[in-house]
């Protein structure tokens, strides 16, 4: 019997994940953020439903400063979602596997993230 001192798979400190992974495993895990942050809604319009004590307890918690920002980067979850969805759709239909053009979509899904989360906010504030 020999001791055998090869590591017996790769380090999880050296290790790196590829883009398309990360990008992939965020998908999923937006997809579950987006299933919890929809009870919100939910309370919103159990509130409406309640009358206006409810409503204006509820309008006041919301507009809050801390669960604003929540909504912000709940926002920025629901556009990722949306646009990540829209690039497995071509996936589905067998366009966008190449290495180079994955990375690529995977940016673009980020950058329309961004941007759409931007332009929302920026309408809800005007």
């Amino acid at each position: 019997m020999s001791i055998d001192n090869r590591p017996l798979s790769p380090h999880l400190q050296v290790y790196r994940l590829p883009f398309t992974a990360i990008t992939s495993i965020s998908h999923r895990i937006s997809g579950a953020l987006l299933a919890a942050g929809s009870l919100v809604l939910v309370y919103w319009v159990a509130a409406v439903a309640a009358g206006a004590e409810r409503y204006a307890a509820a309008s006041a918690l919301l507009g809050s400063v801390p669960v604003r920002l929540l909504m912000f980067v709940w926002t920025f979850i629901l556009f990722y979602h949306l646009c990540n969805g829209v690039r497995h759709l071509f996936w589905d239909a067998g366009y966008g596997f190449d290495l180079a053009v994955a990375q690529r979509t995977g940016q673009a899904v980020i950058a329309g993230a961004v941007a759409l989360t931007l332009i929302t906010w920026l309408i809800v504030l005007i």
